[in-house]
């Protein structure tokens, strides 16, 4: 059971590392343009559209920072993820972070579209891994590892 525990812990880090990660480079159009197989954004303009009607009970100044701030801990939460640094951290971030993307969606868009796009389920998963004891296969691990005795 310990076995399977490292082994879905990583897992389940690595999931959500590269969704966060994955996301966040969309908007800045790395994975190509808009319209592109597999892109949901792909520039800024066309995520900001989107991002606008899901906080369109914000100012639209508010929702430029919220959006600029999200895309920001996305990209570093993801790559905190990818890598295991400050697993935990990035964990209860992200799970803030996909907290409030969710309630944003069901306040603009009804209850479905979160669930719909498991948003509150990856929020839960975010949550799920910071409550893991012992973090392995990342520099957490080196870290603790290499960490001189007091």
């Amino acid at each position: 059971m310990q076995k399977l525990s490292s082994y879905s812990q990583l897992y389940l880090r690595l999931a959500l590392g590269a969704g966060y990660l994955t996301f966040g480079l969309d908007r800045l159009g790395v994975w190509g343009k808009y319209g592109s197989k597999g892109v949901s954004w792909g520039d800024w303009q066309h995520f900001m559209q989107y991002a606008a009607s899901i906080m369109q009970f914000l100012p639209y100044s508010m929702a430029i920072v919220l959006a600029i701030t999200a895309t920001i801990a996305e990209i570093a939460f993801g790559t905190m993820l990818l890598v295991g640094l400050y697993t935990r951290a990035a964990s209860i971030g992200s799970g803030i972070l996909a907290f409030c993307f969710a309630v944003s969606m069901a306040i603009s868009q009804g209850i479905t579209s979160p669930m719909a796009a498991s948003v509150f389920t990856v929020s839960a998963a975010s949550f799920l891994l910071a409550t893991v004891n012992k973090y392995r296969w990342g520099i957490d691990s080196l870290l603790i590892k290499n960490k001189p005795s007091v």
